[in-house]
């Protein structure tokens, strides 16, 4: 079983989460009543919608991570699972994504910015064994 499906798995004992195909028309989503949160393209590459104000909020720390791709202008973020860690630092990011999509103000439209995932958008390179944890 992949990072990715386990993942998925985890994801989908959550109440309240939903399982389904990806509104891109690639992989598998998991969703909230309000709204999509991940999505499942690859065994490795999930994309996850924490929204504008989230990334905007936690953009350093998101930086930091190796994990982490940011696409500017994107409510969404890519995590590349390569380890537990990083299935581990998923769960929480999609805790953090489902608080953002609780908040009652909506989404400043930002003219232009694409709404949609980030598949597509994102080049992810594999880590350098030497390096990875």
């Amino acid at each position: 079983m992949t990072l990715a499906q386990r993942a998925l798995e985890r994801l989908q004992a959550w109440p309240d989460l939903t399982a389904g195909p990806a509104s891109c028309g690639t992989g598998r989503a998991i969703s909230s009543p309000r709204s999509e949160i991940a999505h499942f393209h690859s065994d490795h590459d999930v994309d996850l919608h924490l929204t504008s104000r989230a990334i905007r909020r936690f953009s350093h720390d998101l930086r930091e991570s190796t994990a982490i791709r940011l696409v500017p202008g994107s409510r969404w973020v890519t995590v590349h699972l390569d380890c537990e860690t990083d299935v581990d630092l998923l769960m929480s990011l999609v805790s953090m994504a489902l608080k953002a999509h609780q908040s009652p103000v909506p989404e400043p439209a930002d003219g232009g910015t694409p709404l949609g995932c980030n598949f597509h958008r994102v080049t992810v390179l594999p880590r350098d064994p030497a390096t990875a944890p």
